[in-house]
């Protein structure tokens, strides 16, 4: 029996993770992650690095972030509690859906994950007081291979819900997307 839905999104390899709930007199039980199960989703790298994330403040963002190859990544993002609206943006060079971006909201009630692909930039904003999110990722962080885009960038139009109140001096210091960007050779 498995313990996730895997759910396709209008981006190719961008997925929404359904977890499945037992609950019972004591509390309830749910699996974040299993290589087994999603093997067949696109994860077949091993974890290498996860991440832990508290959010203080509502209408604060986080992002855009990304790594380039060859530290690329998978990465699946959790809420654990309080909610987020999570946005991820495809920059594959050559995918139909270049630039397009996609936003589901997670929370800890919801049960729902993201599961994004590799030539993917992610971001979010915290939709309540301490948003904390938990990140697995299957390459570790590579300073030299980071990089980031303007979460207010009119070219990608991202629709933030909240009025953007905190917003990091390194995430403000992100590019605007230049004419000529090719976005990442995977």
């Amino acid at each position: 029996m498995s313990r996730f839905q895997v759910n396709q999104t209008d981006l190719a390899g961008l997925l929404v993770i359904e977890r499945q709930s037992i609950a019972d007199s004591r509390g309830s039980f749910s699996r974040l992650f299993c290589s087994e199960e999603l093997r067949g989703s696109g994860w077949t790298h091993p974890i290498a690095q996860i991440n832990h994330t508290v959010t203080s403040r509502r209408g604060a963002v986080r992002g855009l972030h990304f790594q380039r190859p060859p530290h690329a990544e998978i990465k699946q993002v959790t809420c654990i509690r309080g909610e987020v609206w999570d946005v991820a943006v495809d920059l594959r060079w050559n995918s139909q859906t270049f630039l397009r971006w996609h936003a589901e909201k997670l929370s800890a009630g919801n049960l729902r994950s993201l599961i994004i692909p590799p030539g993917f930039a992610h971001g979010f904003q915290a939709l309540s007081e301490d948003a904390e999110l938990i990140y697995f990722h299957s390459a570790a962080h590579a300073p030299g291979h980071e990089a980031g885009l303007d979460v207010r960038d009119v070219k990608l139009a991202i629709s933030w819900p909240l009025p953007i109140v905190d917003l990091s001096q390194r995430d403000q210091a992100h590019p605007a997307i230049e004419p000529g960007f090719e976005g990442v050779k995977l």
